[in-house]
């Protein structure tokens, strides 16, 4: 039977109840105010989560506490083999698809109002019973987060002199009626955009569109210099999906909503005005970051003032957990891709495979397979590795290993290590470059050789075998035999 394509977070939602076991729905009670990260933190969350935590299901919660008709959404993209559903992929190949995606963009097309579903329902914040905090069932992943968070909130904004668009997720935290600060990582694009419109005394008008395509988050998280600034990344989902992201006018400001998204918040990044991110709760911590740490909370962030909220009928909130899996998924498999193209650019056939590792959050550890043919391949492994290391500037290690070595499985990386690799001659350090300022290690505090927060040493340990010894270091062979007769409930395809 053919699949039925993908379009929105509801079709997305449909193929997934076709493959039993990766989506589970509850009407059990549930709060928003750590509950409910806490329940899927033992149901699917994985990633950097402290333990106990796994793999599982994605989640639909139908009955949040307060929030009377509401449902959150939590882990669509929590597995590589969810994503790889989703995207049309086998698992190890999403970074060769998602790397297709950008060297084949489309761009994105208006649509009229009255084929929006996004635009179904219409609140304007003018309103005085308007209230962002009784409206929308944000959560909080830990009872120290700074408040509740859209976590999965995709910001579109333009730059107010050259007009190009780019869309990005990021930090943004409910602080009142019609206030939520956002946190900028550095070099973001929309903050570039932010500080242009802010010189000229303006605000910056954004939409922050949730519960999407897979396809949209995920082509989002590309960055420099796969995607430069004045690159708009909804092309990368329109290449992945083989059509153009429809777009809207948003009601409110002068701006663009993604016309199928389940909820979009309308407003403005105010000029010269700041905001402490825990100016309700004192508590410190900002909420759970990828690296498995609570982020400190920023002391003055930029303000976002809400115009007006638009949403479907039935519309679905949709969230994660912040050191999740889904983590992994978002930011490493673009990751991936980004460095799978400019390494294949500089030496065809060399890279096999390459994995942005869920223990970096897929940002800070890769995994990079290799195919060392001939004696002259010999060092283009760390040539490799410094490539990777300069397409993507937050990426800290590199670990590398031959084409027999599964770089998914992290104990035949570690396997490859032991045997493959000498501390004093297979390690090169780079000291002193950017990193990303949310690894609590990349600071002078950490290090005194480090000048300021957010520098680190890059590392690459160089896990293959040397060509001239490989008779040595050839793995024993089994033979194949299909195991589906001996254990036919393990094996009930016969694959091995």
């Amino acid at each position: 039977m053919e699949k039925q394509p993908i379009n929105d977070l509801r079709t997305a939602l449909a193929r997934l109840q076709a493959h039993p076991g990766q989506l589970l729905e509850t009407s059990h009670p549930v709060s928003p105010k750590a509950q409910l990260a806490g329940v899927y933190r033992r149901v699917g969350a994985g990633g950097t989560v402290k333990r106990p935590t796994q793999l599982g299901p994605a989640m639909i919660f139908n009955n949040i506490e307060g929030y009377p008709g509401s449902r959150v959404l939590v882990g669509l993209m929590a597995s590589r083999e969810r994503v790889g559903l989703l995207l049309d992929s086998a698992p190890d190949k999403l970074a060769e698809r998602m790397g297709a995606a950008v060297q084949n963009p489309i761009d994105p097309v208006m649509v009229d109002r009255a084929d929006a579903p996004c635009q179904e329902i219409v609140l304007d914040a003018r309103d005085p019973d308007f209230d962002l905090r009784t409206l929308l069932p944000a959560p909080t992943n830990t009872a120290e987060d700074a408040g509740p968070f859209f976590c999965l909130g995709l910001v579109l904004g333009s730059d107010p002199n050259e007009g190009h668009t780019d869309v990005t997720i990021h930090r943004l935290c409910v602080q009142d009626r019609d206030k939520l600060t956002i946190f900028f990582a550095p070099d973001r694009h929309i903050d570039h955009f932010r500080q242009k419109a802010e010189a000229a005394g303006k605000p910056l008008p954004i939409t922050i569109n949730m519960g999407l395509d897979p396809a949209i988050p995920i082509g989002a998280c590309f960055e420099a210099p796969t995607t430069p600034l004045g690159f708009d990344e909804l092309k990368i989902a329109g290449g992945l999906r083989g059509q153009g992201v429809e777009l809207v006018d948003a009601v409110t400001v002068k701006q663009k909503s993604i016309a199928r998204a389940e909820i979009v918040i309308e407003g403005e990044i105010l000029p010269n005005e700041r905001m402490r991110e825990d100016i309700n709760t004192d508590t410190g911590h900002a909420m759970p970051e990828f690296p498995g740490y609570n982020g400190p909370a920023n002391p003055s962030l930029p303000v976002i003032r809400v115009t007006g909220v638009t949403m479907r009928r039935g519309a679905i909130l949709q969230t994660l957990v912040g050191p999740g899996e889904e983590h992994t998924s978002l930011a490493g498999i673009p990751t991936e891709a980004s460095i799978r193209n400019a390494v294949e650019l500089a030496m065809p056939g060399f890279l096999t495979n390459v994995y942005a590792h869920t223990a970096g959050g897929g940002k800070l550890l890769a995994i990079l397979q290799v195919a060392k043919r001939k004696a002259s391949d010999e060092g283009r492994q760390r040539q490799a590795a410094l490539i990777a290391l300069g397409v993507y500037r937050e990426l800290k290690n590199v670990i590398i290993v031959d084409e027999d070595v599964d770089p998914f499985d992290s104990d035949d990386v570690l396997w490859a290590m032991q045997t493959r690799y000498q501390g004093d001659m297979d390690t090169l350090f780079i000291p002193g470059v950017p990193g990303h300022v949310l690894d609590p290690s990349q600071g002078p505090e950490y290090n005194p050789a480090l000048l300021v927060r957010g520098l680190t040493c890059k590392t690459i340990f160089d896990c293959t075998a040397p060509f001239h010894l490989r008779d040595h270091f050839t793995r024993a062979e089994f033979v194949d035999i299909d195991p589906h007769p001996y254990a036919p409930e393990l094996f009930p395809r016969g694959n091995a």
